[in-house]
């Protein structure tokens, strides 16, 4: 009787099953391999499936590459040499232990991973966001890596005007020295800092037909606070907001022509940018300013044929400007001079020029250079070793194998001038770089 009962509800079983699944919804996530423990919800990577879908209630992309850089430093840059230009303090002199030091990196810490989602409209208005980090994050090693918030904004986009708001790129400075070692020439003309928290809105104004103007403004953090001492008791303390802008005149007259890496094809582009700001300084009985200027352009020389392939194309990008205690950007080498209680902006200028060419779709070439230096070598009296100038010049080579992977090889000239040098140092650094990379863009 037992044997009978059994069988009728293993039959019965038998029956309901395929019914059910008929009644499970097509868009039901995939049934992962739940054989081992951890569950595989837990560890989907490692105990389930490898592959899963990418949900989000709005429409969402990933993207960003694997790098692997090979760095050949002929002194010793320090915990950082993967980034060659970025040295704030500068090369290190060639009479010191570091400046007869070589040094051999290799990384994958500039490997990058981003997230973009396009989201509702709203008044008419495309919305987005952006969040993309790296793995070149404080106090990591070549193994052990730390990840670093790089990007993280949102967008609203009308047919003429964007607001932006978050972390992005400042304002100030828009070229960028098209390196391997991603450090965009900061320190050698190009006053960078690795992205800034800001509110910023940028109106086109339509000209012609082939000519707009573009305009920026920004509200941005005042990272010169970092410069400011103890302050007086009872004093109003705190920096003012930085504002920055820019003001350009976009041509389409020219065709377009390769940008950064050759990854943007670019119009013909020239204007000026700008930043004010101020900050308490201890001693001192008046703020201190923040300020800079500068002029910015980019010319196709060789355009385009359809406007998307880069066969037969080349392009120039130049810049100068002029700023005062701007050393948060490296706009400046340091921040203030002069002696306690009369500190004044420290005060210094940039210059930069790199053309970029594509002989064909896949093999780009591109060289530079690009210099900073100290405005008025008598403010400096009294700061020993001050930064008189920092300088790098630059080629690189590289070559897509597919749409996936890129290989590229670079040579850098760095080189950094002292004043006021100590008794028995030299006044001069110099390293020579050499990197190759291997990158898979996905």
């Amino acid at each position: 009787m037992m044997r009978k009962v059994m069988f009728q509800i293993v039959a019965t079983a038998l029956l309901v099953l395929p019914a059910l699944a008929q009644e499970v919804p097509l868009n039901t996530p995939p049934i992962y391999n739940c054989d081992y423990q951890p569950s595989c919800e837990v560890a989907p990577g490692i105990y389930g499936k490898m592959a899963s879908p990418v949900m989000s209630k709005f429409n969402l992309s990933i993207g960003g590459y694997v790098k692997l850089d090979y760095i050949y430093n002929s002194v010793n840059l320090g915990a950082n040499g993967a980034l060659g230009t970025l040295q704030p303090a500068g090369i290190p002199k060639t009479s010191s232990v570091a400046g007869q030091q070589d040094q051999t990196l290799v990384t994958a810490r500039q490997t990058r991973f981003w997230l973009k989602v396009d989201g509702p409209t709203f008044v008419g208005a495309k919305t987005g966001a952006l969040i993309e980090t790296d793995f070149f994050g404080a106090g990591g090693t070549n193994e052990s890596a730390n990840m670093r918030m790089r990007h993280a904004y949102g967008t609203l986009d009308w047919q003429n005007t964007q607001v932006m708001f978050g972390q992005s790129w400042d304002n100030f400075g828009p070229a960028a020295a098209s390196t391997l070692d991603f450090g965009l020439g900061a320190t050698t003309g190009n006053p960078a800092q690795p992205r800034i928290s800001q509110i910023r809105i940028t109106q086109k104004v339509r000209l012609s037909e082939q000519n707009s103007l573009k305009l920026i403004a920004a509200v941005q953090n005042p990272t010169q606070d970092t410069n400011t001492a103890n302050g007086t008791a009872g004093e109003s303390w705190g920096s003012m907001v930085n504002v920055a802008g820019q003001a350009m005149v976009v041509s389409k007259a020219l065709g377009v022509a390769p940008g950064f890496w050759g990854l943007s094809m670019n119009s013909l582009t020239a204007g000026f940018f700008g930043l004010y700001g101020n900050q308490h300084v201890a001693g001192n009985s008046d703020k201190v300013d923040s300020w800079g200027y500068g002029f910015y352009t980019f010319v196709p020389l060789l355009k385009s044929k359809d406007g998307k392939g880069r066969t037969m194309t080349a392009s120039f990008e130049g810049q100068a400007f002029m700023a005062a205690n701007m050393s948060f950007n490296n706009a400046t080498a340091q921040a203030l001079v002069g002696p306690t209680g009369n500190k004044s902006p420290a005060k210094g200028y940039g210059v930069f020029s790199q053309v970029i060419f594509y002989p064909t779709q896949d093999l780009g070439i591109t060289a530079g250079y690009g210099r900073r230096n100290a405005y008025n070598y008598a403010e400096y009296a009294g700061i020993a070793n001050f930064q008189k100038s920092s300088s790098q010049v630059f080629a690189n080579i590289a070559y897509d194998l597919n749409a996936a992977v890129r290989v590229a090889a670079e040579y850098q000239n760095l080189n950094t001038q002292y004043g006021n040098n100590s008794p028995g140092t030299s006044g001069t650094g110099t390293a020579n770089v050499a990197r190759f990379s291997a990158m898979y863009f996905f």
